[in-house]
């Protein structure tokens, strides 16, 4: 968030000639701006495989059960805020090209919220959205690989597929050491990111082949591969390349910048997609589920807070910049995106805090019986 406002104040501000110029250097072949969207941003994709996978196979949804809730909230919190998009757009074939923008959550700003309010909001809440986050992000990497590549190269995805191949034969082979590994996910990101298809796609590719060790009693193996390599990754990605990536992203020139700019189709077809469209899809598929018995209310939660993380669920900012950035070449559309995603967001943040901060706390002993069934292993 620091990073985002520093871009803000930087490109208003005579450095903004510098700020760009920095951006544009040229790097072995590649600008900065371009290392970090398909490099850098690769690895977050990684890290996000990793907590997928992980979670699908040993943890908040590693049973049907567990899914069918946050999976239902999580697509209708992709379908309704691409639909407003839509709506909004629908007269202009070039920005159509944007309806997945406000159709991510940003699984680490919405936690950080929560996290803000502490103990006034029940744990279970905390582990729906972070379960229907999880999904999302799921979502939001189909849509990038099947929606947003460009002039394909059979060549480079026939030598992407052969290492994928490779990597495959090594997890079924019982390989475990990650550093045999590496060597065969940079190979896959060169050839991904040459083929066409999005280089980011390479780092979900690698971690489906990177190994979860399963031991008797205590499945979730903490020097399995993945385990290793989730918790070496994990503080670079949090602490250096997301911020990296705001401060390279969210820096829009807002000079000039009134109301009418703000109601133009794509920035308020991004604003109100994430402010409107997230908590319609997922507080109103939620509702839908557990009124025609498909599924069961989180334990210990109260509607109020379930609406107060559905717009918490508005948060979009990492991949909803990330997927603007794909849908559009033109740099006044990129801009525009930025505008209505930042505004989307912080309104979405405020909203949903203000929600969860007046809702009332679940009952002491509740509340302690829910922690004690739902806190997950560690």
């Amino acid at each position: 968030m620091a990073c985002a406002a520093a871009a803000l104040i930087v490109a208003n501000s005579p450095a903004s000639a510098l700020y760009s110029g920095l951006l544009a250097q040229r790097v072995a072949g590649l600008s900065i701006l371009h290392w970090i969207n398909d490099g850098l941003m690769a690895l977050f994709f990684v890290l996000v495989g990793l907590e997928i996978k992980r979670e699908l196979l040993d943890g908040h949804l590693a049973s049907w059960q567990h899914r069918l809730l946050p999976g239902i909230a999580a697509a209708g919190g992709m379908v309704a805020p691409a639909l407003i998009y839509l709506l909004l757009n629908f007269s202009s074939p070039e920005t159509m090209r944007g309806w997945a923008i406000p159709a991510a959550t940003d699984i680490a700003f919405s936690l950080g919220v929560l996290a803000i309010l502490g103990s006034r909001v029940p744990v279970t809440v905390k582990v729906f959205l972070t379960a229907l986050a999880i999904i999302d992000d799921l979502g939001a990497i189909v849509i990038i690989a099947l929606f947003y590549g460009h002039d394909q190269s059979p060549a480079m995805l026939g030598l992407a597929a052969a290492t994928m191949a490779v990597l495959i034969g090594l997890n079924r082979f019982g390989v475990t050491r990650i550093a045999v590994y590496l060597p065969f996910g940079n190979l896959l990101w060169y050839f991904v990111l040459r083929s066409g298809v999005h280089a980011t796609i390479a780092g979900v590719l690698f971690v489906v082949t990177v190994p979860l060790q399963r031991s008797p009693g205590r499945p979730d193996a903490a020097a399995s591969a993945l385990h290793r390599l989730e918790n070496a990754l994990h503080p670079y990605v949090s602490f250096l390349i997301l911020p990296v990536f705001g401060f390279a992203k969210a820096g829009v020139a807002l000079h000039g910048v009134g109301l009418s700019d703000l109601l133009k189709p794509v920035p308020l077809g991004c604003a109100l997609g994430l402010l409107a469209g997230k908590q319609i899809g997922v507080f109103g598929s939620v509702w839908i589920a557990v009124k025609l018995g498909w599924a069961k209310r989180p334990a210990g939660t109260t509607w109020p807070q379930l609406y107060g993380m559905a717009l918490l669920c508005g948060i979009g900012f990492t991949m909803s910049l990330f997927i603007g950035l794909l849908a559009f070449e033109d740099s006044t559309l990129q801009d525009q995106t930025k505008i209505g995603v930042l505004v989307g967001s912080v309104l979405s943040a405020v909203a949903g805090w203000t929600v969860l901060r007046m809702s009332p706390r679940p009952p002491p002993k509740l509340k302690a019986e829910t922690i004690s069934a739902q806190t997950p292993r560690t």
